[in-house]
């Protein structure tokens, strides 16, 4: 079965290992994740489990999710998210806390990057630019973009400046380094995308043997 759970980045840290090492890790707060829904082959085509976290005020939740919310019967969520998950043996209402994984597990963690703002090429896409000598009227523009008479357009996909972070991204394979359910806590080695108190989703690594 497929596992998952909905987090919230606190930040990064240090510990040592039992020879004395020093393993930078990212601490992601997991307060139990509520099942919303269940969804199954039979009702909707696909097996999934649907998952709130992060408790937020009635005013700020509009009727139709209050009415999704109520199903569960356990408040009302900030983030809600969908899992590719077996649902035989869970019910609505149920709560996945951080013990559903173990010291010794590899995950992938989804994010939303830091954004960055309008970037140019370089910053962006690494480009080198040109001379820094006396004269070069070129430094840190993208240059030619080879479009001429025909086919007189900009190909897509071709780097040039513009919006920089802010998208979602997947680093795979972080190892689980430790798991303390007494504080609801994970904490993974390694970097997970996001700026602190970010929400992100913790999956059973899809490339590395559990």
């Amino acid at each position: 079965m497929t596992k998952g759970l909905i987090g919230k980045k606190l930040g990064m840290t240090q510990i040592f290992s039992d020879e004395g090492v020093s393993v930078p890790v990212t601490v992601i707060e997991v307060e139990p994740s509520v099942v919303i829904q269940k969804k199954t082959t039979k009702t909707d085509g696909y097996d999934a489990l649907q998952l709130g976290y992060g408790r937020i005020k009635q005013r700020n939740v509009t009727k139709a999710l209050q009415g999704h919310f109520k199903k569960a019967d356990k408040g009302l969520f900030r983030v809600l998210r969908e899992f590719n998950m077996d649902p035989d043996g869970c019910e609505a209402g149920q709560e996945l806390n951080a013990d559903m994984f173990a010291p010794g597990d590899y995950v992938d963690v989804v994010g939303t990057t830091k954004g960055k703002g309008f970037a140019g090429v370089i910053k962006r896409h690494g480009f080198h630019g040109g001379r820094a000598t006396h004269g070069s009227m070129f430094h840190r523009a993208p240059g030619s973009i080879g479009a001429s008479a025909d086919p007189s357009r900009v190909f897509k996909g071709t780097k040039l400046p513009g919006h920089m972070g802010s998208a979602r991204k997947t680093v795979q394979n972080l190892l689980v380094w430790a798991v303390r359910p007494e504080m609801n806590v994970i904490l993974v080695r390694g970097a997970v995308p996001g700026s602190k108190n970010g929400y992100v989703l913790i999956k059973q690594a899809i490339k590395k043997g559990q």
